[in-house]
């Protein structure tokens, strides 16, 4: 009986399935064990041998720059799908930013102390997140519900020096909702449409 290897179209989604799974289990342990986390053990609960795993992602670095870029990746499709007002779109944005901060922050400094921050992966993605956020800003300005005066560099500075305030979720809510109403236009200016 002769028995037939799996096709090349088998072969990628298989090699795929297991990309996806480490990139699952990365994250997971980055999350868990941060800076202690090993590629042992993002293997074992990728339920792959060490040998896919660095077919895929030769060191920890690698890992550490595919896990960053996924998550810049995620943030950036997120504007594809806009809902509600200019404000609303802008505002759902904002937090999910700020849950791409506190999601990617551990893996982050674990990728620093292989790189440097002015590393391309860093430079490319702060550009690529600059890029997909500002038809927001842009459409909710020119819908007159936020200020005028600011850039989304500046929104998103505003954000992360909230977002990185020590404290529990219920301490730093009301803060960075306050900064969120903050960035709305002025009622004399709005009404002045």
């Amino acid at each position: 009986m002769k028995t037939s290897s799996p096709g090349p179209h088998r072969r990628r989604s298989d090699a795929q399935l297991n990309r996806e799974r480490i990139l699952d289990a990365g994250r997971e342990v980055m999350a868990d064990r941060g800076a202690e986390a090993s590629m042992a053990e993002v293997a074992r609960r990728a339920d792959v041998g060490m040998a896919t795993l660095y077919r895929n992602f030769p060191g920890r670095r690698e890992l550490l720059e595919a896990l960053f870029t996924n998550e810049v990746d995620e943030l950036c499709r997120a504007v594809q799908a806009p809902s509600g007002t200019p404000v609303d779109a802008l505002f759902t944005w904002l937090r999910l930013f700020a849950a791409f901060h506190h999601n990617k922050h551990p893996i982050a400094l674990e990728l620093l102390r292989h790189t440097t921050a002015s590393d391309s992966v860093f430079g490319d993605s702060r550009e690529r997140v600059l890029a997909a956020g500002r038809p927001l800003l842009l459409a909710a300005q020119q819908a007159r519900e936020i200020r005028t005066d600011l850039t989304l560099d500046q929104v998103l500075d505003l954000t992360l020096a909230i977002v990185t305030i020590p404290g529990e979720r219920d301490y730093v809510e009301p803060i960075f909702q306050a900064s969120l109403d903050g960035l709305r236009t002025p009622p004399a200016e709005s009404s002045a449409k």
